[in-house]
């Protein structure tokens, strides 16, 4: 049984991607900051028939946590197969780039940025012991700095001094993981779920969390001869998918 950890997946999208791949037969670590909201959402997925999760405590900000969690995994599982870094913060609001102050980008970028390498930093020894190892990083399309020079781009007034700025450095963080791994198995990958409803933002977006999920398996779940260094978003509105960076 392939494994999987989802990082800040006790709600939302994270919990509707944990949800989906257990119905697709794979053993997966609800990764949660707080434990108990983390068992709190396995046991309502247990209750509604879903098996083979596990929730686990993970704090990407922390890295004894980060560590204590790859250590659980090692000893339960001995590998990992998949890792979704899906944990993220949108910080305050608004985010004025002559305004916001250091600490709050500092703030946003510890979790969306920093947070990410520590865990894939954190599990990529156990990575290294798949046959077919998968790291999709949960970027959004705020973080294309193309679409955002793109005055015809629907999202063109929306500008974030953290936000936005954490997930573009987040893709240039995995498109040179990706060129670093790109002669192994690995598939490395940023994948924008697409605006959706989520408490992340009032429930103000038109996707739904299972059409987001889906998408982020779609890219994920992929098979040997899949690209790898991709940026995907399920607001791009041709059959590809890819986003410009």
């Amino acid at each position: 049984m392939k494994s999987a950890l989802i990082t800040g997946a006790n709600r939302s999208i994270g919990l509707e991607t944990a949800k989906q791949l257990s119905e697709k037969g794979l053993f997966v670590y609800l990764g949660s900051r707080d434990l108990q909201k983390g068992e709190a959402a396995v046991s309502e997925l247990n209750g509604k028939g879903f098996q083979n999760l596990k929730a686990i405590e993970i704090d990407v900000t922390n890295p004894d946590s980060v560590s204590a969690a790859k250590d659980l995994i090692e000893k339960e599982q001995g590998k990992l197969d998949i890792l979704i870094n899906n944990a993220g913060i949108l910080g305050v609001n608004p985010q004025t780039a002559a305004e916001t102050s250091v600490q709050d980008i500092q703030h946003v970028f510890d979790t969306n940025f920093f947070g990410v390498i520590s865990v894939t930093q954190a599990f990529l020894e156990l990575l290294k012991k798949s046959e077919t190892p998968r790291i999709s990083n949960i970027t959004s399309g705020l973080g294309s700095l193309t679409l955002h020079n793109d005055q015809d781009w629907k999202y063109y007034g929306v500008k974030t001094a953290a936000y936005g700025p954490s997930k573009s450095a987040l893709n240039a963080y995995t498109t040179v993981l990706a060129y670093e791994l790109k002669d192994s198995a690995f598939k490395v990958n940023v994948i924008d779920p697409g605006y959706t409803a989520t408490d992340f933002n009032h429930h103000s977006g038109p996707g739904s969390v299972e059409s987001a999920a889906s998408f982020i398996l779609k890219h994920t779940l992929t098979n040997d001869n899949a690209p790898t260094g991709q940026f995907y978003s399920n607001d791009i509105e041709d059959e590809s998918g890819i986003s410009p960076w």
